[in-house]
């Protein structure tokens, strides 16, 4: 199974990136293999979350591992299949350790906020 870890560097020792959308890095984790991979992301000034769910899709991921992750995000991963854990923080090795001992919280939403002109819901829906 793939996972894909938000991250601020490209590799295991690397801070967790809390905004999925917005990451500095994608670490692509196979869990049968223990291989890693960095993916670097570049947001665009509108429709980082849309791009990066697209992103995951690309690369096969199975499950993402964050923050925080926005509604456009979260609509766009769980129409493909993509299973988001949240909650996740620390270094991305520690996070992949939570996700392994069930410590993180599966979002049933969004559970940040929408970027770029007011409204978005804000914290929630993961519960």
């Amino acid at each position: 199974m793939k996972l894909c870890i938000t991250a601020r560097g490209r590799d295991l020792d690397a801070q967790v990136d809390p905004m999925f959308g917005r990451a500095q890095v994608f670490l692509r984790f196979d869990t049968e293999t223990g291989a890693i991979e960095a993916i670097d992301n570049a947001p665009g000034a509108h429709g980082a979350g849309v791009q990066a769910a697209q992103q995951m899709v690309n690369q096969g991921v199975s499950i993402v591992i964050t923050g925080q992750v926005g509604p456009n995000a979260y609509q766009g991963l769980a129409a493909a299949g993509i299973k988001v854990h949240v909650g996740a923080s620390g270094t991305v090795r520690e996070a992949i350790a939570a996700y392994e001992a069930g410590q993180l919280q599966r979002a049933g939403g969004p559970t940040g906020m929408r970027h770029g002109g007011g409204g978005g819901r804000g914290r929630g829906g993961g519960r």
